[in-house]
């Protein structure tokens, strides 16, 4: 298992105090261009699905090493809402990375009573920077 779920807040002040901390954004290319990414040094983004077919990465541990992230960093993992992101924290801490944590809620959170999301929690939610491409 994983280090431990922590809030988005959370993630944002680890990466910004410690330089030994990185954020993985685990979703897609399409996501990251259109609904946009947190704004913060130290920022990989891997993958975790593959987009369109959204087939787990077979190199997403692969993929994870040649962004320079080692088994030593605090590893904070970002999806659209925490799913994604703690299948691929439980994947690199059981390729023997130490320090993974989910970032619950993820970049969007949960949906709301329009069904949408970026209002109720999440990294957006929560007014972390970020930016859009």
């Amino acid at each position: 298992m994983y280090k431990a779920d922590v809030s988005p807040r959370q993630a944002f002040e680890a990466i910004r105090d410690d330089m030994n901390a990185v954020m993985i954004d685990v979703r897609t290319g399409p996501e990251w261009m259109f609904v946009g990414q947190p704004k913060i040094a130290r920022l990989a983004n891997v993958s975790w699905q593959v987009f369109p077919a959204m087939a787990v990465n077979p190199d997403f541990e692969a993929q994870v090493r040649r962004a320079g992230v080692s088994e030593d960093h605090e590893i904070f993992l970002l999806c659209r809402s925490g799913v994604r992101s703690a299948a691929a924290a439980r994947a690199l801490t059981e390729a023997g990375f130490k320090n993974c944590y989910n970032i619950a809620g993820g970049f969007e959170g949960d949906l709301d009573d329009q069904s949408q999301r970026g209002h109720n929690n999440g990294w957006k939610a929560e007014g972390l920077p970020w930016q859009q491409k």
